[in-house]
This record gives C-alpha cells, structure tokens and sequence, in this order.
C-alpha cells in the first residue's frame, strides 16, 4: 500500500491568498487557479479586472502541470524553439503554471493568467512559497496523507 499525500483546503486557501497578494501589491489583476493531483479544481478565482479568458486558461496552465509534472514554460519554451509538435499536445504552452511537487510527486498545481507570462509565474511561485515549509516538512503542515 502506498501513502499518497493531498491538498487539504487550508493549503488551497494559502496558495491562493499569498498568490492574490502578490498581485495586488503588484497592481496586476489575474485569475488563479489550483487543482489536485488530478487536475481537478480545487479553486478558481478571478480578480476584480482581470480578463475573461484569464479564468479559462488558469486552470489550464494547472492541469498542464499535473499532467506532466513540469511547468508550463517548459512546453512554450519547446514552441519557442522550434518544437511545434508540442502545440499538438493537451496542454496550455504559456508560462504560469507550476506543479506541487512532495516527496517526487505531483500532488496538485497553481495556474495564473492575465498579465505577461513571467508575472504570471511571479504569482504562482508566491503561491506555492505559502506551503513551502509544509512540502519541506510535510509532518508539520497541513499536507494530509491518504492510504491509497
């Protein structure tokens, strides 16, 4: 049998209110998403100016990540260099997305959309820098174990 660690809402709502911070104090209006191992939602939000195709392709920069295990830089800088058989792939090429990764495995990811690529990173780092400690030490966080 194999413990398989989860998101618990506690992180969820971290993750996004630091990754809602580093928005604001930024002045940049974005929609954040983040989704569990199985690139199901868990939060979708969309501040207050961001545009409206930030709220869809959020979660899509999050999914990419789970299904994949890499950023979601890592496929447009496959684009950028010539790699078009990416664009073929199910993923969103589009820097702003970032898996959760614990003890090697993917266990959710943060999307961000709405302004340029790499301040759309910006925000999904903070967001993921709210558990750093817990994914360093999952003992003492709030990252729940399940018996899988």
């Amino acid at each position: 049998m194999k413990d398989i660690k989860a998101l618990t809402l506690d992180d969820v709502k971290r993750i996004a209110a630091a990754a809602e911070a580093e928005a604001v104090a930024n002045g940049w209006a974005v929609s954040i998403a983040v989704c569990d191992a199985g690139g199901h939602p868990l939060w979708l939000q969309r501040m207050d100016a961001a545009p409206l195709m930030s709220a869809v392709v959020a979660p899509e920069k999050a999914r990419t990540c789970v299904m994949t295990g890499k950023p979601s830089k890592a496929f447009e800088d496959m684009v950028n260099s010539g790699r078009y058989a990416a664009l073929a792939m199910p993923v969103v090429p589009l820097e702003g997305g970032e898996p959760i990764v614990i003890d090697g495995n993917v266990i959710g990811a943060v999307g961000v959309s709405g302004v340029k690529a790499g301040e759309d990173a910006q925000v999904a780092r903070a967001g993921l820098a709210a558990i750093a400690a817990d994914l360093a030490e999952p003992a003492r966080g709030a990252v729940r174990v399940q018996k899988a």
